[in-house]
């Protein structure tokens, strides 16, 4: 048992030599800073973490990145206190701009987003000491959403309580941070991806929302076409890896719909402070303008109001979201979006078809797809041993596409071991490492 309130080498902050991004071993050599961190370089483990947990971090980068060995040993009380230290460690290093609300969840500091605004209430918001902004991009999905700044010094928890007074009919949110299903979200150098040919050029694109996607091997050929919602877009080890296991090949490499056109929309611009509910929104809407059907959107947070109106106005348009239940463990509260009603909540299973012991625990489950002893694009060339319910999201997402329907996919779902929803879907996907040269 470690010493209560240790500072230890955090959540996957490990040095950007070590190349650990996605478990490490990028073949090829070396293919530059691959990791970072989301957060800092040291973080205050709760009292009563595990020595288990304590050397998932600091020797692994965090259980998403560990040895399967040492992921069996963490419990779900051991996965609860690693979410909340690495909140915590957010929002101190971007305090900036960041706060947090009533549960620790960060959120995006002096803003708060409203839907349904009486005309009658402006005014008075106004006299309040409220500065009112129009949302950018938010008629794309015919939602009305306004960005409200409180007066300084205001506490995010009393802004809200005054607006909700002001106008009690309107919908006042925060604008929560949403995280990619915690692996590191680095910014990398390097060029994303130019649009180019594809022999898979009249299927339906599928989107993307995450982090920008790099250069690699296994895009050439794919139509990738890439827009930023939180500034210019920037590759990431995250959205790289999922764009691949979405629709990359080379060698012995593939996705699981190889060489179908990609929409990505970067919500995070390099800056983990980024990815907030206006701007997942803002990419959503994008989407559906492109004529998207299905969404993978590999990231976790709390629920959101404006976030629920986005993943409403898909469904009436009928675009099938798919998303991550999260790697927080049981013990962690419903992760979203995958959480809301509608949304293909996916899960991820071993080589042994068996549940991953960190994956969260969603409202709802649909499937589960591989999500561990296997591997994903790394930016800049290579590969990195890839796990946790992320990666299984795409698998999902990219047979969805192909199959055309829930219940198609559902056809070819099989049993698994512990909580797979539906069934397991995509079961031969994974690439295993050694395939790619990786031991």
């Amino acid at each position: 048992m470690i010493k209560p309130w240790v500072l230890i080498a955090g959540l996957a902050l490990v040095s950007p030599a070590s190349a650990q991004l996605l478990g490490g071993g990028g073949v090829g050599g070396t293919v530059g800073p691959l990791v970072g961190g989301v957060t800092g370089p040291l973080l205050d483990l709760p009292r009563g973490t595990s020595s288990v947990a304590a050397r998932a971090i600091g020797d692994l980068g965090g259980p998403l990145m560990a040895v399967d060995g040492a992921i069996r040993d963490l419990s779900p009380a051991d996965l609860l206190s690693l979410r909340r230290a690495r909140l915590r460690a957010l929002v101190r290093d971007h305090r900036a701009e960041l706060d947090v609300d009533d549960d620790g969840n960060p959120i995006r500091r002096d803003t708060i987003l409203a839907i349904g605004l009486a005309p009658g209430a402006v005014a008075a918001i106004r006299a309040a000491g409220f500065t009112i902004t129009e949302a950018d991009g938010a008629s794309t999905l015919d939602i009305g959403v306004v960005t409200l700044t409180p007066p300084s010094g205001r506490s995010p928890r009393k802004a809200l309580d005054t607006l909700r007074t002001l106008d009690p009919a309107a919908t006042f949110s925060f604008d929560h941070i949403y995280e990619p299903a915690h692996a590191p979200l680095a910014p990398l150098p390097g060029v994303a991806p130019a649009a180019g040919s594809t022999e898979a050029g009249t299927r339906a694109p599928i989107g993307l929302i995450d982090g920008g996607v790099g250069q690699h091997a296994a895009f050439a050929g794919v139509m990738i076409e890439q827009r930023g919602f939180a500034g210019t877009p920037r590759p990431s080890g995250h959205g790289t890896a999922v764009a691949s296991l979405l629709v990359g090949r080379v060698g012995a490499f593939h996705g699981a719909a190889p060489g179908t056109p990609l929409l990505v929309a970067d919500v995070y611009g390099g800056n983990a402070s980024n990815g907030s509910a206006a701007a997942i929104l803002r990419a959503m809407g994008w989407l559906a303008q492109r004529g998207v059907r299905v969404i993978n959107i590999s990231l976790v947070g709390p629920p959101n109001a404006v976030l629920a109106a986005g993943v409403h106005a898909l469904a009436a348009r009928g675009i099938r979201l798919v998303a991550a239940v999260g790697n927080d463990g049981p013990a962690a509260p419903p992760a979203y979006p995958a959480s809301y009603p509608g949304v293909i909540a996916v899960t991820g299973v071993d080589a042994r078809g068996r549940a991953l012991i960190e994956a969260g625990k969603p409202l709802h489950l649909d499937f589960a797809a591989p999500g561990a002893d296997m591997v994903g694009a790394l930016p800049g060339g290579g590969w990195g041993r890839v796990r946790g319910t992320s990666f299984a999201a795409p698998l999902v997402s990219a047979r969805l596409a192909l199959a055309g329907t829930v219940d198609a996919l559902a056809a070819e779902a099989r049993p698994g071991h512990g909580r797979v929803g539906r069934g397991v879907v995509c079961g031969s996907c994974a690439i295993a490492p050694r395939a790619v040269g990786l031991r």
